[in-house]
């Protein structure tokens, strides 16, 4: 009966794991394919593009288009479209970054003392990005508020430089009046000019950042409590000639931004991600529009039309401190004394307020597609950023190299036409490496500017697994988590995203797209190489490609070979890729940002084949390891059992029986055996498995009876072999001999270590039995590890590696549960055999506690040597299988080893209930 449980247990555990095993197996499968279904299988760029970081690691940087314009033909996407089997080859052209003004409106209403005739607010401007980490101050601007009436230059009609006409029907010279500014209407009738300095500024206004520009705007009080200005100063969301009335002084305050413009084919992008579909508003940039060219005498325009981004993936803000000037006015203040008159005037905190340049662009948006509203912006200074340089540290962090400074007149110097300031994070630090479009500038040059035509939301593109997904540039922003306790509390715990630098490290995706077509025009005059070679990568769909599978990776390498041989492009197969941690140290910013360590998601190629054969590779290993240990447990019980039997096979070789016919005997009894568990199993394997969530089905549940009936004979051959060759006189000798080398022992421990020693073969059995269940649990750890460490490291990995740990803690409980049933089973044995002694013993005086402690301790000897040889076995086998030995698998397999120690412990105690059956008096007169 215990032979038949063994076989039972045995084989349903087989079965049961097997099916774990496979249901794992399909569950990576499954995992992988409906996660590798990208926008594209194929990435083309230009030659000597990859890194050797990314060639030495099989990655694929994030931004890895945010330093590269152009550098492949037009030629050569022709060729990359005439590969049969290509599907979709969509191009893309990264041609720089514009600046542009963002609104971000400051409300100062509630600053303002209603009471007062005359009075300034002063507005301290802070500017933040990087998670608030990056904070830099910009001069302050003035608000002057007067409930005197102001009269306003007139801009309509014609009109002599020296004499500026005004509301108020009269003309004032140009110089009295310091440019076309406001003036004040005293009470004795006199006006008084509001000098503003952005007017009097000497150069290029782009040769200095934003930080420097100040103004000087003036406000009237009316007697209704509205706020009346010259248009542009106060946001109404009006225009026009006349002044601007509103309920709130809302003063308005740009911010230059740069926006990166890039081109692509719309067809080709329409069928690669559904562009077409994101189109909120306007009209898509389509393949036959061009370049509007106006000409108004020798002043040429080039108006290039674009599709702009619904989300600007811009981390920064303006934040000001208010305060109140009472009884300061600047009127009739010359220029030069201006911010000395208002910079030495002592004030009264007056509030604060922040606005959000993410909240402007969305405003901007929302005063809809029009020539005078959203949305333009200046093509005279492109700027293009480098790639970001890394340093690798022996830990494998990569730590971002800092560049040179760029020059100011990167974005525009005096003969940019309507210049604007540079970006204040331009005096940053940077990470990237910036330089100056050279395109034709100058009083003959063309004005190049772009318009929007349409509005379209990335977030409406075709969907992408989060675990699948390669680095998608074009329209998703890269975002760095902290990767350390201070980085993330520095940060907020929030992502670091991109601040909007052109020399920042995360660079922001392309927020203006314009079409193939209109990039001759655009560049013509410019750079020779980038004209020829305008391209900056090519995304590849292959036909017939749906998720990775054998047939389709191998149908996307051949077509990556192809285009690899006929342009001499760098070509990675993105197929099967899956985002990759990269812990990178960013060190600090000028403007206070600390040194962070960042995980950036990096790509990983190739993850979905190395999963599929490490799956597989896995699945071999547990299938044979839960085998061998299955083989092992029932060829120990069934020696067990025929040396239990050996008074009764010794009279039957007496009686005249052949060696083949007592063999036979033992096999068919075995066989008979394994034969009702195989029936029994394939009755529990279907019930057990649903119980446990493991799809167990019945054409796998039909091979329990064939297993159980092999594993019973495979470890029936060996005992049976044993038992018809014993000599009949063998039953004549007891089954314990003495250990005639031992001393004698004087401790407890002594005699359970004397009592395993009188029976050496019996004693390796038992510690075999549990060194090899110690070092199957080891070797499947060692398995799961190799498979872990062959995945994880990518988002897809770590998905699969948590799929398949149910089916590693099923097989590892068996291999320990075998292993301790082995031992139990040994201990049982000992008692049988040993029982008129230990009867003896209780005879003399011995208590059924001292005799349970004993055969305690002789479980502890086992476990112990069973645990230590197979915790040793098992390291061989896992450095063998891993290809080293890591620190974590020593600490697996000395765990492992202390759990076979304690479970041969537990296991000790069930063989310790048959000393209560013994018959102390009737083993005696036996004996």
């Amino acid at each position: 009966m215990a032979l038949m449980v063994g076989v039972l247990v045995a084989t349903t555990g087989f079965v049961v794991l097997t099916g774990a095993t496979t249901t794992s197996r399909l569950d990576v499968t499954g995992t992988v394919e409906r996660n590798t279904r990208v926008a594209y299988d194929i990435l083309v760029r230009p030659q000597g593009t990859r890194t050797p970081l990314e060639a030495e690691r099989g990655l694929v940087r994030p931004n890895y288009l945010s330093g590269h314009f152009g550098g492949i033909t037009t030629q050569q996407y022709e060729q990359v479209k005439a590969v049969p089997g290509i599907d979709v080859a969509a191009p893309i052209a990264m041609l720089g970054y514009s600046t542009t003004l963002v609104p971000t409106p400051l409300d100062l209403t509630d600053a303002v003392d209603r009471s007062l005739d005359r009075q300034v607010i002063r507005v301290d401007p802070t500017f933040v990005a990087e998670r608030g980490l990056s904070t830099a101050p910009g001069k302050p601007r003035y608000v002057y508020v007067t409930k005197h009436p102001l009269i306003y230059p007139r801009l309509d009609p014609p009109f002599d430089s020296d004499a500026v006409p005004y509301s108020d029907g009269r003309s004032y010279s140009a110089e009295a009046s310091c440019g076309l500014v406001p003036r004040e209407v005293l009470p004795n009738g006199r006006s008084l000019a509001v000098c503003d300095p952005r007017f009097a500024l000497l150069g290029s206004p782009s040769t200095y950042s934003e930080r420097a520009e100040w103004t000087v705007d003036a406000v009237r009080l009316l007697p209704d409590g509205r706020f009346e200005s010259m248009p542009g100063v106060l946001v109404t969301g009006g225009s026009g000639p006349s002044p601007a009335v509103s309920d709130r002084l809302r003063m308005a305050y740009d911010l230059t931004v740069p926006f990166l413009l890039a081109a692509v084919d719309p067809a080709a992008e329409e069928r690669l991600v559904g562009l077409g579909g994101a189109v909120i508003e306007g009209r898509v940039v389509g393949p036959h529009d061009t370049v509007d060219v106006k000409r108004l005498g020798t002043a040429v325009t080039l108006a290039t039309p674009v599709l702009v981004t619904s989300r600007p993936f811009f981390d920064a803000a303006l934040a000001a401190r208010l305060t109140r000037l009472p009884g300061v006015s600047p009127a009739g203040v010359s220029v030069i004394d201006l911010e000395h008159t208002l910079g030495r005037a002592s004030g009264i905190a007056a509030g604060s307020d922040r606005y959000d340049v993410a909240a402007g662009y969305r405003a901007k948006l929302a005063e809809g597609l029009s020539e005078t509203g959203c949305c333009y912006g200046q093509l005279q200074a492109i700027v293009q950023s480098g790639d970001v340089q890394y340093e690798r540290r022996p830990d494998g962090t990569l730590r971002a190299r800092p560049q040179p400074p760029a020059e100011p007149t990167a974005y525009g110097d005096e003969t940019t036409a309507s210049p604007l300031p540079r970006p204040w994070l331009s005096e940053d630090q940077p990470t990237r490496a910036v330089r100056r479009l050279p395109l034709p500038d100058g009083g003959n040059a063309p004005q190049r500017y772009w318009r929007a035509v349409g509005v379209f939301d990335p977030g409406k593109l075709a969907g992408f697994s989060d675990v699948g997904r390669v680095p998608l540039e074009t329209y998703q922003a890269p975002v760095a988590q902290g990767a350390d306790d201070e980085s993330r509390a520095a940060l907020g715990g929030q992502p670091l995203e991109p601040s909007g630098n052109p020399a920042g490290y995360l660079a922001a995706p392309p927020l203006l797209l314009t079409n193939l077509g209109s990039v001759p025009t655009l560049l013509k005059g410019g750079p020779v190489p980038q004209v020829e070679a305008p391209i900056s990568a090519i995304r590849v769909r292959v036909a017939d490609v749906s998720g990775y599978n054998e047939r389709s990776a191998e149908r996307v390498r051949l077509i990556a070979e192809q285009i690899a041989r006929t342009t001499g492009l760098d070509v990675d197969i993105t197929l099967g890729s899956s985002p990759a941690p990269q812990i990178v140290e960013l060190p600090s910013g000028s403007f206070g940002r600390p040194l962070l360590r960042l995980t950036e998601h990096w790509s990983a190629l190739g993850v979905a084949s190395v999963i599929a054969q490490a799956v597989d590779r896995k699945s071999v290993v547990l299938f044979f390891l839960v085998l061998v240990v299955c083989a092992l447990f029932l060829g120990n019980a069934v020696s067990a059992a025929v040396r239990d039997r050996r008074p009764e096979l010794a009279v039957l070789a007496c009686l005249g029986w052949p060696v083949r016919r007592i063999g036979a005997l033992i096999l068919g009894e075995v066989a008979v055996l394994g034969l009702t568990a195989g029936l029994l199993s394939l009755a529990l394997a279907v019930p057990i498995g649903t119980a446990l969530g493991i799809d167990v089905d019945w054409w796998r549940a039909a091979l329990a009876v064939p297993v159980a009936l092999l594993l019973a004979l495979a470890a029936g051959v060996v005992p049976a072999l044993r038992a018809a060759r014993a000599h009949p006189a063998g039953a004549l000798r007891p089954v314990v001999a003495g250990a005639r080398w031992v001393r004698r022992p004087r401790t407890l421990a002594g005699v359970a270590l004397a009592n395993l020693l009188r029976t050496p073969g019996r004693t390796l059995l038992g510690a075999g039995a549990l060194a090899i269940g110690v070092a199957a649990l080891t070797l499947v750890a060692a398995a799961a590890y190799a498979f872990r460490g062959a995945i994880v490291g990518s988002l897809l990995g770590d998905v699969v590696s948590l799929s398949v740990r149910g089916a590693d803690a099923a097989a590892a409980a068996a291999t320990v549960l075998l292993g301790a049933a082995a031992v139990a089973d040994v201990l049982y044995l000992n008692i049988r055999d040993r029982a008129a002694e230990l009867a003896t013993l209780r005879a003399v005086g011995w208590t059924d506690a001292a005799l349970a402690r004993l055969i305690g301790y002789e479980g502890l000897a086992l476990g112990v040597a069973g645990a230590v040889t197979g915790a040793a076995v098992g390291l061989g086998g896992a450095a063998w299988m891993v290809g080293d030995l890591p620190a974590a698998l020593v600490l697996v397999a000395v765990l492992v080893a202390m759990a076979g120690v304690l479970v041969t412990t537990v296991a000790a105690l069930v063989p310790t209930t048959l000393l209560r059956r013994l018959r102390t008096a009737r083993l005696l007169a036996e004996e």
